[in-house]
């Protein structure tokens, strides 16, 4: 609306006659449609205050962020829904208090999480004599979730640093000992004490088996910070899940270990790389192995969804709090004496890229739930337009 128009009119109400008057009052109904129509129409959350913080305006954007009605919420002090902040000093211009609205960031639950970036623009900073304030809204959970990924993405490249340093200082001299005791055991091999031959080829192979042990954890650790993309081909969530479980079959059978199998009977098969698969399946079933201490249920389904196909994998153990829960994923995170806490680290990164999907339900003391979601070829195939006529033609 141009400056000045509201003191025009009012400078010429006692001059206008009936047409002019109706005239002036059309011209200001379509100003004030107009501006709300543009106030509707902004991404931003936008409310208006009047001098005691309660709400007098708020667009959609607002309503959506912060979960009311516009007619319910008229009238209502602004503190309802935007707490811990002092009102009373930001509507009297506290520069304390304002300084430390000018760009702060919330988060909220309801009616759905979200992170809002929010400032207030007191109206008597702009005009003295107008009470009341401006409070504009805008949602920053994308710009948070990608700054997370970017610390994602450059931590891991840190990573990869540190894992070609590894390789190349411990690889090589486990390598020359790995040599030099397999050449030490021939030598004892022509001692003629039959004790002593005995006793140090028992420290031999003592040696040895570290030396192994060593070397599997480096070829892991590079193995979960150099991938490789998927090999993907047709395979079938259960045929994949049974030839790891025969793989660990008498690791089951040492720890009593019981398996229940609930396999939906019509489950597509998915375009996944069958190794990297079966490497997220032995992880997983693996720590649900452990988490049993002496005897337990594993608990195997399958299922399929609009979108994916799944394969739930679901133990009877120790199960895990909020605080390890949420760590489960952190390179070197381990609640096990000989892990490397890297296992679970791999399974995110193969979900990952192969597009899929994981949910874990977990409490302490009853177990703990994987749901490994992979996403369905058909299913995407049937979300793209079918031709038009004589398109197959052109």
């Amino acid at each position: 609306m141009k400056a000045g128009f509201f003191d025009r009119l009012v400078n010429r109400l006692d001059h206008l006659d009936k047409g002019s008057l109706q005239s002036y009052f059309l011209r200001l109904a379509q100003e004030k449609g107009l501006m709300e129509t543009i106030f509707q129409a902004l991404a931003e959350g936008i409310i208006v205050l009047d001098a005691q913080a309660r709400m007098s305006f708020a667009n959609r954007a607002a309503e959506r962020f912060l979960g009311f009605s516009e007619s319910e919420a008229m009238g209502t002090p602004i503190a309802r829904y935007l707490k811990e902040i002092q009102w009373d000093r930001v509507l009297d211009l506290d520069e304390m208090e304002w300084s430390q609205l000018a760009r702060r960031e919330i988060e909220i639950t309801y009616p759905q999480h979200r992170f809002l970036e929010f400032y207030v623009v007191p109206l008597a900073a702009v005009e003295e004599s107008e009470d009341g304030a401006v409070v504009i809204l805008r949602d920053v959970t994308r710009e948070r979730e990608t700054t997370a990924e970017s610390v994602e993405s450059e931590r891991l490249h840190a990573l990869s640093l540190l894992a070609a340093g590894v390789a190349h200082e411990i690889g090589n001299p486990l390598n020359s000992i790995h040599i030099h005791l397999h050449l030490l055991k021939r030598e004892m091999d022509a001692l003629e004490d039959q004790a002593v031959r005995d006793d140090l080829v028992e420290l031999v192979d003592v040696s040895r088996r570290e030396v192994s042990r060593l070397d599997a954890i480096i070829r892991q650790f590079l193995k979960a910070l150099r991938p490789s993309m998927p090999d993907r081909k047709p395979h079938r969530l259960k045929v994949l899940m049974e030839e790891t479980v025969e793989v660990l079959r008498h690791e089951m059978e040492d720890r009593r270990i019981l398996v229940e199998r609930t396999y939906a009977g019509e489950v597509p098969a998915v375009l996944v790389d069958e190794v990297q698969v079966k490497q997220v399946f032995f992880n997983v079933v693996k720590n649900a192995l452990q988490a049993m201490d002496d005897g337990g249920i594993l608990e195997l389904e399958s299922g399929v969804s609009d979108r994916f196909a799944w394969m739930a994998i679901e133990d009877n153990g120790c199960g895990m709090d909020s605080e390890k829960l949420s760590a489960i994923y952190e390179p070197y995170h381990t609640t096990k004496s000989e892990g490397t806490g890297l296992g679970m680290m791999i399974v995110q990164r193969i979900m990952r890229d192969h597009g899929g999907e994981i949910s874990i339900n977990s409490e302490p003391g009853k177990g703990t739930r994987f749901i490994l979601r992979f996403p369905r070829e058909d299913a995407r195939l049937t979300q793209l337009d079918a031709p038009q006529a004589g398109e197959d033609d052109a």
